[in-house]
């Protein structure tokens, strides 16, 4: 990982640009480094969907950047594949964004490779919306890798879930969406592959605590979707914490101070 241009500072914390390799990608992204010496608990922002072609560096999670910076955190997040200037990936769309996860996978194997002012044994995984998807995929996907997950409004950790409520009934992807159900068939057909690509399948293998958020007014990632999946968590036997707000929206704006304090108290338990 290489450190680029410095783009904001603070008293208490510095961010910069910076660029990584993950899959055989070059990918870039933002870190938020505090000031002092070190070493510090880090966290990886995956941020929610924004379109690729509007997407600016470092957007989606900069409120959470900052705040993470200001109180002591490195804080890097990951521009996508194919978002800003991180490279495109081989399948585009198709990968279902399984890319992502990877791309994150390897922002925690930069971290440590990094000569920075990282504490290798106290790492996090922050994602919302889409991101809080990217979040469980990875932790499923490569469980002992961080010490804890974090999501905020996430997605459903069921593929079919996504599939049905953004890509199917949109207009303006309906050509995606034919090319998905061509390569890999309707999720009735073929429940193998969407089962397959779903984090939920494979809660059996998570090995970190959770900690979820929801709101109770979210429009766009219905609540049903996080209750879904904390059952199932429970049921795997994973540590997982439920935080329910009442009111709160897909953006969580009044109450997301709560939502942050509560985020520190739970990494501060479990990233010792």
């Amino acid at each position: 990982m290489r450190l680029g241009r410095e783009v904001l500072r603070t008293p208490r914390h510095t961010q910069y640009d910076v660029t990584y390799r993950a899959g055989g990608l070059r990918l870039t992204g933002r870190i938020a480094v505090p000031e002092g010496p070190g070493p510090f608990p880090v966290v990886v922002l995956a941020h929610g969907y924004i379109d690729p072609d509007r997407y600016a560096g470092g957007q989606g999670l900069t409120r959470e950047r900052a705040w993470f910076g200001e109180r002591g955190y490195v804080a890097l997040h990951v521009d996508y594949r194919g978002h800003a200037g991180s490279a495109d990936g081989p399948l585009g769309e198709l990968d279902m964004r399984m890319g992502y996860t990877e791309d994150v996978i390897g922002a925690v194997q930069a971290l440590r490779a990094w000569d920075g002012p990282v504490d290798d044994e106290r790492i996090g995984l922050v994602g919302r919306s889409m991101g809080g998807g990217v979040v469980y995929n990875a932790l499923v996907v490569a469980p002992g890798l961080v010490d804890a997950g974090v999501v905020f409004a996430p997605v459903s950790s069921r593929a079919e879930d996504n599939f049905e409520q953004w890509i199917r009934p949109d207009p303006a992807r309906s050509g995606v969406a034919r090319r998905i159900l061509r390569t890999y068939g309707e999720p009735a057909a073929n429940p193998a592959f969407w089962d397959g690509i779903s984090a939920r399948t494979y809660f059996v293998d998570l090995t970190e605590p959770v900690l979820v958020h929801h709101g109770t007014a979210d429009d766009t990632c219905p609540i049903a979707w996080s209750r879904a999946t904390v059952r199932a968590m429970r049921r795997a036997g994973v540590d997982v914490t439920f935080e329910v707000y009442q009111g709160e929206g897909h953006a969580f704006g009044p109450q997301f101070e709560d939502a942050m304090q509560r985020t520190e108290t739970f990494l501060r338990t479990h990233l010792r």
